[in-house]
């Protein structure tokens, strides 16, 4: 297969990136040519067939870096095929209220690209890999530090995202 995906990914403590891994891994067993970038590198689009983009989610929202990535290259993302997913800890449940918080995580994003599919995975949270303000902010709102990631989910989304 001639098809180059990138995985970009905005992350705060790793878990994300480590997310982005597997999806990379599972998407070249697909036989897809995968790169996997933190956004912070600013990856260019050229070149790419297809395009995942993943962020943590931090004070109720994706983190800005990627929100920017996608402002700067709206019009590039939306002509191929693209998929996003959101890495979070809390409203994991399949309640409303659950699915209400997750929807407002990535409103902004996905008003920028209506037609990206998306998925949202539960996170990890080790505060030895946060900033100490991080670690401060988190422990003020009672974050509990845990492993949440389901990796059989990550793989299953992974092996049937519409990238072609």
């Amino acid at each position: 297969m001639d098809k180059l995906v990138l995985v970009a990914y905005a992350t705060r403590a790793g878990s994300t990136a480590e997310i982005a891994a597997t999806i990379g891994d599972t998407l070249a067993a697909r036989g897809f040519r995968v790169e996997v970038k933190p956004v912070k590198a600013k990856p260019a689009l050229n070149g790419y067939t297809a395009v995942i983009l993943g962020s943590a989610i931090r004070m109720g929202n994706w983190l800005p870096e990627m929100v920017k990535f996608i402002q700067a290259h709206q019009a590039a993302l939306a002509a191929m095929p693209t998929a996003l997913f959101t890495v979070h800890m809390l409203n994991t449940g399949e309640d409303a209220d659950s699915r209400a918080a997750r929807e407002a995580y990535t409103a902004s994003v996905r008003a920028l690209l209506p037609n990206a599919e998306n998925v949202y995975f539960a996170g990890a949270m080790d505060f030895s890999r946060l900033s100490l303000l991080d670690r401060f902010i988190s422990k003020m709102v009672k974050a509990v530090e845990a492993d949440r990631r389901d990796w059989e989910a990550i793989r299953r989304w992974a092996e049937t995202v519409s990238i072609s």
